[in-house]
């Protein structure tokens, strides 16, 4: 089981509210991280407990990806917010999280992954880490021309 940790930064041109907004609507990953659908249980998504489930990758080969929010808080007076969700398997356990707060006339995106991945041995965790960076990476593109367009 590899052990796999990485932080992405992002900057927005928008308010970290509307960045907020359209992190913690789970099923809006849909139309900005390439190959994903997600499932999203009952209630407010932002309720601690609550869980939904990401599969992202082509059919069959797409990975499964249980969550649990644990925390996820707007803060009306800072206008920041801060999330992170418990991994629930099967392959990957662990937290991820992030933060967005304004930054000028714009919001900074900090995500971060802490999770082990099944099935892969912990010599690749520094590559599979890498990939797994760079794709939260073109997510945060792929948010920005969402937000651009909505």
């Amino acid at each position: 089981m590899a052990r796999i940790t990485f932080d992405v930064h992002h900057r927005f041109d928008h308010d970290a509210r509307l960045v907020w907004e359209d992190l913690v609507d789970w099923k809006r990953h849909e139309n900005w991280i390439p190959m994903t659908r997600v499932k999203v249980g009952d209630g407010d998504p932002t309720d601690v407990g609550h869980e939904f489930t990401a599969w992202t990758g082509p059919g069959p080969l797409s990975l499964e990806d249980r969550m649990r929010v644990t925390k996820c808080d707007w803060d009306d007076a800072t206008s920041s917010g801060d999330c992170t969700v418990q991994k629930l398997g099967p392959v990957l356990d662990g937290e991820a999280g992030f933060t967005v707060k304004p930054d000028g006339d714009g919001s900074v995106l900090d995500w971060f992954e802490d999770v082990s991945i099944r099935f892969v041995p912990q010599f690749l965790a520094p590559i599979v880490g890498k990939i797994g960076a760079a794709g939260f990476k073109q997510g945060m593109k792929g948010l920005a021309k969402h937000l651009a367009t909505a």
